[in-house]
């Protein structure tokens, strides 16, 4: 079986965000049409409004608001059994502005029962800071990843994925800063992070899905990460998907994920500049989090409309739950180094509409 272009679609989406003191919604429209027999094109917008008064700010500034706006143009062209795809996203916010492009190929051999894809994404970000409009730095990016796709038997199909990362540039948050131990007062002051200018990443994942026949498939996957920060992660996802008279499709999951800290963390530093680099970003420290997701889909008619092939109503919702190991809650007051590690619970909700024409 030859490669196919994607359908002509269009979604429209709403998601929402709350934990951790961290509220996060918008709408996202995204839109695919073939212009040719061998050229589709795409186009997405998508809205983030976020609101944060998580630890984070709360422990050294005040509460705020911002939006982010991405844009994203995409192109998939068929050569045979190829698929070359390219892509440019920007993304802006009051202090933060990325672009990205993007190129990939996907190839089938052996007569459609193996996948192989290739990609690369190069990424450029410009970082400012509200309170100083003077400040600006940069970073870019670079993606390398592929993948490989194969049809073990009639019921399992399993996939194998490499990513890697290299980061360059100013990496942390000018916001974010650390904290180190003091004689009196709140046995603490602040100071600003300093993070390399260099990060290289990698990920390792394996997949597979098995058809256990009337609509029932069982799926999981599994990731290790590694950094040059010293980071080392692994996660693994479960679930199971049941589709009930042709109409209805259900979809529960659970995931896990664990991570070491990076080298130059820590939640309390013993003296000012106790190192070259600082870090106490919670997501660069010891930590693990478990997700339960639900998915629920409803292909409803459409032939009213005769220019829609497929329409299908969508709702998802995701709880999650963090555990830090050495990163601790300092509004709770206690003496330095004392403060209860910290924890905190997280729900998503995705609701979008999908129409097939």
């Amino acid at each position: 079986m030859a490669q196919v272009l994607p359908d002509d679609r269009a979604d429209v989406l709403y998601h929402s965000y709350d934990g951790g003191g961290v509220t996060i919604n918008g709408p996202s429209l995204l839109a695919r049409k073939k212009v040719t027999k061998d050229l589709s094109l795409s186009a997405n917008y998508y809205v983030d409004s976020i609101s944060s008064a998580s630890i984070d700010v709360l422990s050294y500034a005040s509460p705020y608001s911002e939006k982010r706006t991405e844009v994203s143009v995409g192109a998939d062209y068929l050569l045979g059994d190829t698929i070359l795809s390219a892509g440019f996203t920007s993304s802006d916010e009051n202090d933060f502005k990325a672009d990205t492009a993007n190129f990939g190929v996907r190839q089938e051999i052996f007569g459609g029962l193996t996948s192989v894809s290739l990609g690369f994404a190069q990424g450029s970000d410009e970082i400012g800071q509200v309170t100083d409009p003077d400040f600006t730095r940069d970073a870019d990016r670079r993606l390398y990843r592929m993948g490989v796709s194969q049809v073990v038997s009639k019921k399992f199909v399993m996939n194998l994925d490499f990513e890697a990362i290299t980061d360059e540039g100013f990496l942390n948050n000018p916001y974010r800063q650390v904290r180190y131990e003091t004689v009196g007062g709140s046995g603490f002051l602040w100071q600003p992070e300093i993070y390399p200018s260099t990060r290289t990443s990698s990920a390792f994942a394996v997949g597979g899905r098995y058809f256990l026949g009337e609509g029932s498939v069982v799926h999981g996957n599994a990731r290790l990460y590694t950094d040059t920060w010293g980071i080392d992660a692994w996660n693994a996802k479960a679930g199971y998907t049941y589709i009930f008279r042709s109409k209805w499709l259900f979809d529960f999951s659970y995931r896990y994920y664990t991570q070491t800290a990076a080298d130059f963390y820590s939640d309390l530093f013993p003296y000012v500049d106790a190192q070259n680099f600082l870090g106490r970003d919670k997501e660069i420290s010891t930590f693990n989090d478990h997700s339960l997701r639900l998915d629920v889909t409803y292909d409803f008619p459409v032939e009213k409309w005769d220019f829609l092939k497929r329409g299908t109503l969508n709702l998802s919702y995701s709880y999650m739950l963090f555990s830090y190991d050495d990163f601790r809650n300092v509004l709770d007051g206690s003496p330095a180094g004392s403060e209860p590690l910290y924890d905190f619970n997280a729900g998503v909700v995705t609701l979008f509409v999908s129409v097939w024409f």
